[in-house]
């Protein structure tokens, strides 16, 4: 069985092998292990891939079907025009045609025009909604349009979205994933069973650098605790379009020394700078399910969320804090206790490892073969397959 996949990501071939955004392709791997073959509706663009991408496990039983051709890097993707709409729908109906189940990633251009269309054509088909799944203010209204056709009867298929929120229909499942293999929890947990050495707070974000992840307001609180007298260093880990303008910022709040500009790293990196850093701050505006949180906490991190979508239940019951997002003298103030009075923090932290580490990617390999099992019925694949490492080729 070959599942066709619907997804905003661009895909790169190159050095023989298929290459996307890092995290998408680590999930995409599990996905591809329980089925004969994935065929992607996706942009493509031209090598060599940005560092932190990845090759697929198996680049053999990946093929991709482009809508869109060198139009932008990962999720930096311009605006769909009209005249590109025959191009999506067309790219959809080409997967169709090629494979025997559906799944459509949303947000996005290319998951709208699928929601539309799969139902007409598939019967095996289901969702992933990757954003932030309750309305929120100032929310695009193509978002609210995808998360209407998906709870409504017209899509009427399994559809995950991160969190339990009430009032739902029956085909929306509340679902968690993670992209940190048992043996990177393992890692975790030694982390976490050594004491962490003292000195200067070591503060970390890794994320899009996009306006809606709020890491201006990072640097302002950065330089209101420098002036306090406060020793703290900032690493931000990511890219994006705010990286010029946060640029400059660092440059007028004189924090050239206090905040180091890592760019986008592969994911072992960014595990390593897990294990250096003692807090994690993600104060997005908005969120589904940010996976930075959920591995920061199983490194046994302070994180600090905003109180947005699914953060209030993922830093629930003293596992994490929260503040208002965009509010600098909340997050002031957050960084300032835990600097002052980092051992006070002790039980929060284990609180936050033990609750990060129940999530792997074997353990989302098996809830996901059982949801679709019971939806579809039979095996989706003779005989699954282990869950293959990424072999990663230097660019």
């Amino acid at each position: 069985m070959k599942l066709g996949v619907a997804t905003i990501c661009s895909h790169v071939y190159y050095d023989q092998q298929w290459w996307s955004y890092e995290p998408f392709v680590l999930e995409m791997n599990v996905w591809a292990d329980l089925f004969d073959g994935l065929v992607l509706a996706a942009p493509l663009d031209s090598g060599p891939p940005p560092p932190f991408w990845a090759p697929y496990a198996d680049s053999a039983r990946i093929a991709v079907v482009p809508f869109r051709r060198d139009w932008g890097q990962g999720l930096d993707q311009p605006v769909t025009a009209p005249w590109e709409i025959p191009a999506l729908v067309g790219a959809v109906l080409r997967v169709l045609r090629q494979t025997d189940a559906f799944h459509l990633r949303a947000p996005g251009n290319i998951g709208l025009i699928a929601a539309l269309l799969v139902p007409l054509l598939q019967r095996r088909r289901c969702a992933k909604y990757a954003g932030q799944w309750p309305d929120y203010p100032g929310e695009a209204r193509s978002y609210r349009l995808q998360k209407a056709i998906l709870r409504s009867r017209w899509w009427g298929a399994p559809t995950t979205v991160y969190g339990r929120w009430p009032g739902q229909p029956a085909h929306i499942v509340p679902f968690f994933t993670s992209v940190l293999s048992a043996a990177q929890l393992d890692q975790a947990r030694r982390v976490v069973a050594h004491p962490r050495p003292g000195g200067p707070l070591r503060v970390l974000f890794v994320g899009r650098l996009s306006a809606a992840k709020n890491v201006a307001v990072l640097l302002r609180a950065v330089a209101q605790l420098r002036d306090a007298g406060i020793a703290l260093y900032c690493t931000i880990i990511g890219d994006g379009p705010e990286r010029a303008a946060l640029d400059r910022l660092c440059a007028e709040l004189d924090l050239a020394d206090r905040v180091t500009f890592a760019g986008g790293l592969p994911f072992t990196a960014v595990l390593d700078h897990y294990a250096q850093a003692d807090l994690l701050v993600l104060a997005s505006q908005t969120e589904g399910w940010p996976k930075a949180l959920a591995e920061g906490m199983a490194f046994g991190l302070v994180c600090i969320g905003s109180a947005r979508g699914l953060v209030p239940q993922m830093l629930a019951d003293g596992r994490g804090l929260l503040v208002p997002p965009g509010d600098v003298a909340a997050l002031t103030a957050a960084l300032r206790g835990v600097a002052t009075d980092p051992a006070a923090y002790g039980p929060l932290r284990q609180a936050a490892a033990t609750w990060g580490q129940q999530y792997s990617l074997e353990s989302l390999r098996a809830a996901l073969a059982d949801l679709l099992t019971a939806q579809w019925g039979g095996p989706l694949r003779h005989p699954p397959a282990a869950i293959l490492p990424i072999h990663r080729s230097a660019p």
